[in-house]
């Protein structure tokens, strides 16, 4: 299947986020995640297997306890369970996969 970027209006999630479910099957689901300098996503966790590329920007993730400084072109791996959250330092967008999909997010 293939999705235009253009065809999916982005779901304002409030605090300088927003979200494009761009993709999805039951076993999987791709996601962007557009950020506002200075924007917070906070702790949290879900069953769901996460890896996150860093389309653009720099971000500060959290994962457990650990803290790094991400930018453009890093990817990050979120196991199931995991607390984690991001901090948003210069605008950007985040690639985000789900195995399996995040029902959560469809409306």
């Amino acid at each position: 299947m293939i999705q235009e970027d253009k065809a999916i209006d982005w779901t304002d999630l409030g605090g300088g986020i927003r979200r494009k479910v761009m993709a999805y099957t039951d076993d999987l689901m791709l996601v962007k995640v557009a950020f506002e300098a200075g924007a917070i996503g906070e702790l949290h966790h879900h069953p769901h297997t996460q890896v996150s590329y860093v389309a653009s920007g720099t971000f500060e993730i959290t994962i457990l306890s650990e803290t790094k400084i991400v930018s453009t072109g890093d990817v990050f791996l979120i196991p199931p369970n995991e607390v984690h959250g991001a901090k948003c330092i210069e605008s950007g967008e985040l690639i985000d996969v789900f195995n399996p999909l995040r029902n959560d997010f469809i409306r």
